[in-house]
């Protein structure tokens, strides 16, 4: 599976309109550090691509992208930084006069069609709740925690035949021990993790910060990790002293599995 980062940034995204931070302030100059939000585009043989959240960023992304059309794609949940772009993706269906496919849990799409109930003409949405089928991937959600921001899902792609597995869980933290089950025996995880180290109080929090990601990848033993859903906290010209298995994500990042 070829897997492109669309965007590697928090829900708010860098710069931020209001700071003047280091890291913001440099977005705005060299760019280093300019963050759309978190988006993944997937290609597998014999399948159509795959998009992977579909925040507000979505139009610059697919015009980076170089994309025309979206047939589906995967919500992780109904957060507006993973689903503010749905709108415009429904537009494009109904100006191409097609229907695309939206997959997501059973939760997820009931409350994605709460909030923007037009799109649903255009976006056919199928809950994914037992997993599906991506090519030779066999494709499962299963519900992890999302701190004080509630819930999210993160998704497990095993293929059928290799038995290569990774996983993309952009929104957690504090995981129990059977959220983290499905992390085991990863060739690649790709992790959320928005500060490097988070100062405010767990009950506060609702992602991982780097330091908590790096235990976490060690836990569970995952190969190789990618952290992405970066704050302006994150700044990509500090060497953190990552271990050789883990870097940071990049807008434009591709990376194949499998």
């Amino acid at each position: 599976m070829k897997i492109t980062f669309l965007g590697n940034g928090d829900s708010m995204g860098t710069p931020r309109v209001y700071c003047d931070c280091e890291v913001c302030s440099e977005a705005r100059t060299s760019g280093r550090n300019v963050r759309l939000r978190s988006a993944l585009w997937l290609e597998t043989e014999g399948e159509a691509p795959m998009l992977l959240d579909c925040g507000p960023d979505w139009r610059a992304q697919m015009e980076r992208l170089g994309v025309r059309q979206v047939v589906q794609g995967l919500l992780t949940h109904a957060h507006f930084d993973h689903i503010g772009g749905l709108v415009e993706w429904a537009d494009m269906c109904r100006w191409r006069e097609e229907t695309a496919r939206l997959y997501a849990p059973a939760e997820v799409l009931e409350e994605a069609a709460q909030r923007f109930p037009w799109i649903g003409g255009r976006l056919r949405m199928t809950a994914n709740d037992g997993g599906m089928d991506y090519g030779k991937w066999r494709v499962t959600p299963w519900k992890v925690n999302h701190g004080k921001n509630g819930y999210a899902y993160a998704y497990r792609f095993d293929h059928h035949e290799s038995g290569v597995a990774w996983a993309y869980c952009s929104d957690s933290i504090h995981l129990s021990a059977e959220e983290k089950e499905p992390l085991k025996g990863l060739s690649l995880l790709v992790l959320g993790t928005s500060f490097y180290e988070e100062p405010y109080p767990l009950e506060t929090r609702s992602l991982y910060d780097m330091k908590e990601g790096l235990e976490l990848v060690r836990e569970v033993e995952a190969r190789e990790a990618i952290f992405t859903h970066l704050s302006h906290d994150i700044d990509v010209r500090r060497d953190y002293a990552l271990p050789g298995n883990v870097r940071l994500a990049c807008e434009g990042m591709v990376v194949r599995v499998g």
